[in-house]
């Protein structure tokens, strides 16, 4: 669980550092990647093309952890997202669902976003 969250981290960090040299090491080579927002990547050349495509237009200014939840190859990751993408800054909380092969690399991420801020109907 350590070596997941480790991992996981390393990769937040990446967005925010624009630096992929590490990517390698945490995805396996048959990733499937899919965003909250409907696109899905293939394998770790789909990865790594969408990750430069997005760094040259956008900027990760915060990718916080909340949690971490452990079952079995999976992982669960709660998380609060900032960024500015073609000049347009914005925010919302997520969650992760992470499935890792048996070497502990990634070998799928689907992410989901809830908007922020969030509000109570009946006020």
């Amino acid at each position: 669980m350590i070596e997941r969250e480790q991992r996981i981290r390393q990769y937040f960090d990446s967005w925010i550092n624009k630096d992929n040299s590490i990517l390698s090491t945490i995805f396996d080579p048959n990733i499937v990647y899919t965003e909250s927002y409907g696109p899905q990547y293939r394998g770790f050349d789909t990865l790594m093309l969408w990750f430069e495509d997005w760094n040259t237009r956008g900027t990760v200014l915060n990718w916080t952890i909340k949690q971490f939840i452990h079952q079995g190859h999976m992982t669960v990751v709660e998380w609060y997202f900032k960024c500015v993408y073609d000049d347009v800054t914005d925010a919302f909380d997520g969650v992760s669902l992470i499935e890792f092969n048996p070497g502990n690399q990634i070998v799928s991420l689907k992410e989901f976003q809830s908007k922020i801020p969030h509000s109570y109907p009946y006020t």
